[in-house]
């Protein structure tokens, strides 16, 4: 419902109002338009806004000619709501705004006492500043808005927006059932609609645009419905990587809005970027009122399975019916990785969830849309061909041949990854590696296998590809851009239909409502997780079945005096939703041990056990009960309880309990060590043998090793190296230079306290800048952590003698580990991660003072 309508009646003739924004508190904003002169119009609301009387005029913002209004979701994205340019030659006098103050002043003494009562001083103010900015610089603005066009609006959803339909707060308690019954019957009030989709994706290497975007943004004949256009490597300095800030996404920006068809004119839904990954969704502008529910998120993939360098960024939408979810990715790089590009893949597809607007829905994952879109440098390559057969089969079109090679192929034929997708035809060459500025082969040292690494899949009904292509005109790039137009099948509501569907749908759960109470039975009501280790996933699944004789809703609740319905190890998926009557659903219950869960299982102040409460809406509870033993772990132990564990930590005596009391046993002895020194116990370990099998492993083996800590492990070989180090099983670590050294910057990040513990943070910070100041304080922290800073330091400055090799250089491992070293109490912001950096960088070059590797080695 638009509910501009409410806020026109309050308003005199001649007078226009637009709807900005509909947002939390209650408020409504509305730019008032009066002739050539405008002001906002702030409003409180208790309820849904349907008339005049709905609403009460809080405060009245005048505004100059000279103004844009910008909504602001987060710092690092803007868009444009509305942009007013109007120029008359006087300063505007307002005088048709006095009849509301002189209204709005006899109450407002009383409004006042009240809002400061209830919400504080300044609420006006900080609602503003947080919402909205008032430029007064036309200029800086002007290029926004010239980048942006007309942009999309916060929209006021028309019937035929699914979450307007289903979301009418006066509905109450029934009003989910509703959805549900709803959600079951669409096909009785919708019909589909053609639109024509076009997706781009392009490798930009880290370069600026250099030449039009028109011949791959503008190859279609007629302009399409919808843009969505992805970038890979949109900048490739450590800046960009460590704090995820880049000039080059303006740039971008601006040459993608220049570059779309010109018979056409397009807004900007939404822009996501995820260090050099990002992804712009525009649409016609006819069709924005249509859009609803836009949702963003991120997820890297990268070392330690966070860090930017790879990853994905998402953007969910619903238009009309349909519920799009559009995804752009950069998976691993390097031919032999495709085991580790399955695993991106499955990463991204399991952490992505987007919230929904209705706050007692779960969130939904990438593959519980309509229509799935998928683009990117998926990055698989070409195998079991060597480069002068590649480049034989390509000069001879032989595409086909040559696609039976393809990694991607593969995999899905094998239904590894991407099962449900389709591609379409491949009847181009590949789109990498060219040498940057031509069209010719990559001719460097390498002498890179050419492969197609871009490309665009999708997943749903009624989706026909019109063209699949690549555009070799473009030079910027090592890779050459692709593109895919799509006509996707989008479901429309018929008003009419539904309005009868709906009546019919609420009459039927009135007559249910008055004869019968929700009831469920559970396939299982006990659940216990066997030898849980660290970063390993469990799972079980409860089926609960629908056994009376209406639909119901349920959800997991917390108990008493918790804030959580479950322990921070374990989840229930989904843990909340809806049951018609005699469906059933699958809950899965996962169990995950990480860095902020697993030290107080380590030590034995916390145990693997739970007790669910799953609550029906209007019935009654069931109980489940969760059990496990968790197989403690050198991931997630202090240093200093290492340093005095001879032996694997899983070498401890049986018995959970009894081990368990070990380890905390050891802990407080391990305080009292560093207070006495007691000469008739045995004498701790100089560093954690765990530290000392990581580091020479990676001295040994990994010193020339190219983006050594840049590139991530297999999870597989993590898990190896896990095992290894916590029972001693194997002499030499398993796995991949690249999964040792992934594992190290993992035990790091685990550590309960880090190498610098937290009470030295501070001084860390104020100090940065002081080399000698930087080494006292290193000289003042316990022994086993100052004996583990040395050592990695040194180990680090090994590694830089290699640089020639390994491509490291300061800039790239100072940040790495410093943000693992020195860890904040409480989150960093952007200048104390610099600070952080420029205090460890002090430590990577090597001084007259510091003792070579092997001479830290344990006893």
């Amino acid at each position: 419902m638009d509910q501009s309508v409410a806020i026109q009646e309050t308003l005199a003739k001649g007078e226009n109002c637009t709807i900005l924004n509909d947002v939390r508190e209650s408020k409504l904003i509305g730019l008032v338009q009066q002739n050539n002169e405008h002001a906002l119009f702030i409003y409180s609301h208790r309820r849904m806004a349907i008339t005049g009387d709905d609403v009460t005029l809080d405060e009245i913002i005048p505004i100059s000619y000279d103004f844009s209004v910008v909504e602001v979701s987060s710092p690092d994205e803007l868009a444009v709501v509305d942009v007013c340019e109007q120029y008359p030659k006087e300063e505007p006098k307002f005088d048709w705004l006095s009849k509301y103050q002189r209204a709005h002043a006899a109450n407002n003494s009383a409004l006042k006492k009240e809002d400061e009562r209830t919400r504080g001083d300044g609420l006006h103010e900080r609602y503003i500043s947080h919402f909205f900015k008032v430029l007064q610089t036309q200029t800086a603005q002007r290029v926004k808005s010239e980048v942006r066009d007309d942009l999309i609006r916060n929209s006021q959803h028309i019937l035929s927006n699914k979450s307007q339909m289903l979301g009418m707060p006066q509905f109450g308690l029934r009003d989910n059932l509703i959805k549900c019954e709803l959600l079951k019957n669409e096909d009785a009030y919708t019909y589909i609609k053609n639109y024509s989709f076009f997706l781009g994706t392009y490798n930009v290497n880290g370069q600026s645009p250099k030449e039009s975007l028109s011949p791959w943004l503008s190859s279609t004949a007629t302009p399409p419905d919808f843009y969505l256009v992805g970038f890979q490597e949109l900048d490739l300095s450590k800046e960009a990587f460590l704090f995820n800030d880049t000039p080059k996404e303006p740039e971008w920006m601006l040459a993608v809005y220049k570059g779309l068809h010109p018979d056409a004119k397009y807004a900007l839904v939404k822009l996501v970027r995820l260090v050099g990954i990002m992804l712009l969704f525009y649409v016609k502008a006819e069709h924005a009122p249509h859009i609803s529910e836009v949702e963003a998120e991120i997820v890297g993939t990268g070392v330690m399975g966070r860090m930017g360098n790879k990853g994905a960024v998402a953007i969910r939408f619903q238009f009309h019916n349909s519920d799009i979810c559009v995804v752009n990715s950069h998976l691993a790089a390097h031919t032999e990785e495709f085991e580790r590009r399955n695993q991106d893949f499955k990463d991204i597809c399991r952490r992505i969830q987007f919230r929904q607007d209705d706050p007692t829905l779960p969130p939904l994952t990438i593959m519980k849309h309509n229509v799935v879109l998928w683009l990117g440098d998926l990055n698989y390559r070409i195998s079991d061909l060597e480069v002068d057969d590649v480049k034989n089969l390509i000069a001879k079109k032989d595409f086909e041949a040559l696609y039976n090679h393809d990694q991607l192929k593969r995999q899905m034929d094998e239904e590894v990854v991407f099962v449900g997708f389709t591609e379409g035809e491949i009847d181009f060459q590949p789109t990498y590696k060219y040498d940057t500025g031509s069209d010719q082969w990559d001719t460097s040292e390498k002498c890179r296998v050419p492969a197609w690494c871009d490309r665009i899949l999708w997943r749903g009904k009624n989706i026909k590809q019109l063209h699949y292509q690549s555009h070799m005109t473009l030079k910027t790039s090592d890779h050459k851009p692709v593109s895919s137009l799509l006509e996707i099948g989008i479901k429309v509501v018929d008003e009419e239909s539904y309005k009868r569907t709906f009546e019919d749908i609420v009459r039927h759960i009135d007559r249910l409502e008055n004869d019968c109470i929700p009831s469920v039975s559970l396939s299982q009501r006990e659940f216990h997780f066997q030898d849980v280790k660290f970063m390993q996933h469990q799972a079980k699944t409860v089926t609960v079945y629908n056994d009376g004789q209406v639909p119901c809703q349920f959800e997991f609740i917390p108990k008493l005096d918790e804030p959580s319905y479950c322990k921070p190890w374990l989840t229930a998926n989904p843990a909340k939703g809806f049951l018609a009557q005699g469906d059933s659903v699958d809950i899965d219950l996962e169990v995950f041990v990480n860095r902020n869960t697993a030290p107080e299982l380590n030590s034995g102040q916390q145990q693997l056990e739970d007790i669910l409460v799953l609550h029906l809406d209007r019935g009654k509870d069931y109980f489940i009960s969760i059990t496990g033993n968790y197989l403690p772990s050198c991931f997630g132990s202090s240093l200093s309880t290492l340093c005095l564990l001879r032996e694997p930590i899983q070498d401890m005596p049986p018995g959970d309990h009894q081990r368990a009391g070990e380890i905390l046993l050891l802990q407080t002895f391990s305080f009292l060590q560093d207070q006495v020194n007691d000469p008739e116990t045995d004498k701790p370990q100089e560093i954690p043998k765990e530290i000392w099998m990581m580091v020479d492993h990676l001295f040994r083996c990994a010193k020339k090793q190219e983006d050594l800590f840049q590139q991530p492990g297999l999870r597989s070989e993590f898990e190896e190296i896990r095992d290894c180090l916590d029972t001693g099983s194997l002499d030499t670590l398993p796995g991949s230079n690249h999964s040792v050294a992934e594992a190290l910057l993992l035990f790091l990040d685990a550590l309960p306290e880090p190498v610098i513990p937290f009470s030295f943070y501070l001084q860390c910070l104020d100090f940065c800048s002081d080399s000698s100041q930087c080494r006292q304080i290193i000289s003042m922290l316990p022994q086993c952590h100052k004996n583990v800073f040395n050592y990695l330091t040194a180990f680090l400055q090994e590694l830089l003698k290699h640089s020639t090799y390994n491509r490291l250089d300061v800039n790239i491992l100072a940040p790495i580990f410093a943000g693992l070293l020195i860890r904040s109490p409480t989150k960093q912001d952007i200048t104390e991660k610099r600070k952080v950096k420029e205090f460890f960088q002090h430590f990577l070059v090597q001084t007259p003072s510091d003792r070579d590797i092997h001479h830290k080695l344990p006893e």
